[in-house]
């Protein structure tokens, strides 16, 4: 019999404009059956005025400040992943960010996965503000 694993992660510290967050969540998909499958959550935004540099630099911050475990950031290639295991299950749900050149700013693709018999609430919410802290 499966246990049904409830997580989910935490951005209470991160704050986001409405504005910006009416932008990000048109982008927001998500894909597979909370519990039975998988489930893919994603989102992107563009920043017009935001280097890519600079937006990968605030989104790295970000991640970091929310307490995830494995954090591998590769600056060369705009690629930040992290992970996160919070139900003692030994399955981690991951995290991952793609920074990369859009015109003079940037684009910012945020991803994060939950393996099957787990659930995360509020995934349009936590990943739109992930994004939007490079308008910060």
């Amino acid at each position: 019999m499966r246990k049904i694993i409830l997580c989910g992660f935490a951005f209470g510290v991160l704050s986001f404009t409405p504005a910006a967050a009416s932008v990000c969540s048109q982008h927001y998909q998500s894909s597979g059956v909370p519990l039975v499958t998988a489930v893919t959550y994603k989102t992107w935004m563009e920043f017009p005025s935001v280097n890519p540099t600079a937006a990968f630099d605030k989104v790295s911050r970000a991640v970091l400040a929310e307490g995830f475990a494995d954090v591998n950031v590769e600056k060369q290639l705009g690629t930040l992943t992290a992970q996160q295991e919070t139900t003692g299950s030994g399955r981690p749900q991951t995290l991952r960010v793609v920074v990369r050149k859009s015109g003079k700013g940037s684009r910012v693709d945020a991803l994060f996965m939950v393996p099957q018999g787990q659930v995360a609430p509020s995934m349009s919410d936590n990943l739109c503000r992930v994004v939007n802290s490079v308008a910060e």
